[in-house]
């Protein structure tokens, strides 16, 4: 009986040790596979001049080394990645991909709630599909951050939120923001989809009574839970900030009139007339999430231009790229795709890539993590093979927190 025990004691503690051995093997194995080094023949930091021969190394995720190919040695463990250009992953500031899907039928189609006009309380995040199509279509082009949620068509659609395009396939696995934006609209595309306002005044009417409502629900010490004036007590005390597109003249400075009148951090979206209120937005201090280039000038953005966004940027407006919300195919926009049109036309090469990288990661407050390739940020970085603003150029990989997403094949 003994001899038997001692003999079951023999088996376990050498399968124990096998599986011991094994987790350790896989361990390395994973370890190895975070160490990439990315060799450039142009590197973009998005926060500095363009290094010529650059290299970038990963590892665990993170970036650990940037430099000249001269100043950097990169050891046998990195997996080498090669590219003729490299830049931080690309940005996309407004986006409704994860809510909008690629078949554009109701089951894929979260982005816009039409029971009511104003509903602060809805969340991006319960309705988010990591596992959407759009969004690895996205991914695959080089956009590694996409700011998501409700779109434009509502007084208040609902919460926005920012995730990665890569990493997982759960939103917990892919979340860098859970709240970021509650997403407004004003202009006519409300009174499309709504029969309550039906006017312009009505619907700012009904969007300052809420927000009067929030201040007076703040105030009361004993009261019941309401999910909407709690969202919008956060945008009044500046936890989270307005998204509000606006296209023309008059709905542009009623948004710049609301946002001084309550106070609250504020995105103009869209915006399609900008050029012609530079110096109101210069002064009201508000960033502007540009139309796409492309957008289909009609309704309230048919005074759009392709050279507002370098208008813009000459005056010192923040301005960055999206792709908005696109009920054709492919039913989503590419932020760099409508950045080139940009800098056919007025804005400059490295305002352009910024305002893909560096600038909006710091509109979104996420400039601590992305947006630059820079020691000790994640490892986000889109790898062509030629120039991202020109239309022959192809994506050759993407690197999500240290890990490759995608390779062309």
């Amino acid at each position: 009986m003994k001899k038997k025990w001692r003999s079951s004691l023999t088996v376990s503690v050498l399968t124990a040790i096998s599986v011991l051995f094994l987790a350790l093997s896989f361990g390395q194995e994973h370890l190895t596979a975070q160490s990439i080094a990315v060799e450039a023949g142009v590197l973009h930091t998005g926060v500095s001049e363009p290094i010529e021969n650059g290299v970038v190394l990963i590892e665990d995720g993170v970036i650990t080394a940037v430099g000249s190919a001269s100043d950097i040695s990169i050891g046998d463990q990195f997996e080498r990645l090669k590219a003729a250009v490299v830049t931080p992953g690309f940005i996309d500031a407004h986006s409704t991909v994860g809510l909008s899907g690629i078949y554009n039928v109701d089951a894929d189609q979260d982005q816009l709630e039409t029971s009511s006009a104003i509903q602060p309380e809805l969340r991006a995040i319960d309705a988010y599909n990591a596992r959407e199509e759009l969004v690895g279509y996205l991914r695959d082009l080089g956009i590694t951050t996409v700011h998501t949620g409700h779109g434009p068509g509502a007084v208040i659609s609902g919460q926005t939120m920012i995730v990665k395009t890569g990493g997982g396939d759960t939103i917990q696995e892919v979340l860098m923001d859970s709240v970021t934006a509650l997403a407004m609209t004003m202009g006519s595309a409300v009174r499309s989809n709504f029969d309550k306002p039906g006017t312009r005044s009505k619907a700012v009417a009904m969007l300052r009574q809420a927000l009067i409502d929030a201040q007076d629900y703040a105030s009361k010490e004993d009261k019941k839970r309401d999910l909407g004036k709690e969202a919008l007590q956060a945008l009044l005390e500046g936890e989270i900030t307005a998204l509000v597109t606006a296209h023309t003249v008059s709905d542009i400075t009623t948004a710049l009139r609301l946002q001084k009148e309550f106070g609250f951090p504020m995105m103009l979206d869209g915006a399609s007339e900008a050029y012609l209120l530079i110096d109101e937005i210069r002064e009201a201090g508000v960033p502007v999430i540009i139309h796409p280039s492309m957008i289909r000038t009609y309704g309230d953005a048919q005074s759009a231009s392709f050279t507002t966004a370098g208008v813009l940027a000459e005056a010192g407006i923040p301005v960055v790229f999206q792709s908005g919300y696109e009920a054709y195919v492919p039913k989503t926009r590419v932020v760099h795709f409508e950045a080139a049109i940009a800098v056919a036309n007025g804005l400059s090469h490295d305002q352009a890539i910024r305002s893909l990288t560096i600038d909006a990661a710091k509109l979104l407050g996420i400039d601590d993590k992305v947006g630059s390739v820079e020691i000790g940020k994640d490892a986000d970085l889109a790898l062509f093979d030629g120039d991202p603003f020109e239309y022959i150029t192809n994506t050759t990989a993407v690197i999500i927190n240290g890990e490759v997403v995608y390779r062309a094949e």
